[in-house]
């Protein structure tokens, strides 16, 4: 490896009339593809398994690139395309699109705040019910799967409560989150069962 370099420095002499900041960035240069250089081309494991081991690649996309298409088994499908029914509701959204649909039906008497379809979070502003105006709430819906799960969805509701010197953070009540849970579940279903009938 020191004949090598001295060889390349040896063959370097005619740069010595550049400017130094120049011979620096031209020997870094050179010395980063002799380094690159050495790293070997080794091809021990297949591909697909060195991705799995890394990236979260699903069961059935990693099945269907196994089988040799580039595509996996099914090619590519434009806008939901395909024959089978997807139970992720498809949608080009990176969430559960009923758990979607049925999250923003449930939480639309409350105005919101933020809604990323991609990343499955619902915020709403603080909403004070008219019957109870000294109250009032904030809720966060997280969808945590692609796929209709009773356990693909968690809601956090904040409440606050006026007091003499403003807004006071209180408990909210547990029950109130599970029937949230439910009432976004039940209409995901629903939304389901309309989709598979059309």
């Amino acid at each position: 490896m020191l004949d090598i370099i001295q060889i390349m420095f040896g063959k370097l002499a005619p740069l010595a009339h550049l400017k130094p900041i120049t011979r620096a960035l031209g020997l870094s240069i050179l010395a980063l593809l002799v380094v690159s250089a050495c790293g070997g081309l080794q091809r021990d494991a297949d591909p697909m398994e060195k991705v799995a081991e890394y990236v979260y690649v699903p069961q059935k996309e990693f099945e269907g690139a196994k089988q040799g298409s580039i595509f996996g088994r099914e090619g590519i499908q434009l806008f939901g395309g395909g024959n089978d029914f997807d139970e992720s509701g498809g949608g080009g959204i990176g969430v559960n699109s009923f758990l979607w649909r049925a999250s923003l039906d449930t939480v639309s008497f409350m105005p919101l705040a933020s809604a990323d379809p991609f990343g499955g979070v619902i915020i709403t502003e603080w909403f004070a019910p008219p019957e109870t105006p000294n109250e009032r709430f904030k809720m966060q819906v997280y969808i945590l799967d692609r796929r209709l799960r009773a356990d693909g969805i968690r809601v956090t509701l904040f409440r606050q409560t006026r007091g003499n010197t403003g807004w006071i953070s209180a408990t909210a009540n547990p029950d109130s989150i599970t029937q949230l849970e439910n009432a976004i579940l039940t209409r995901a279903r629903q939304l389901r069962i309309n989709s598979t009938v059309q």
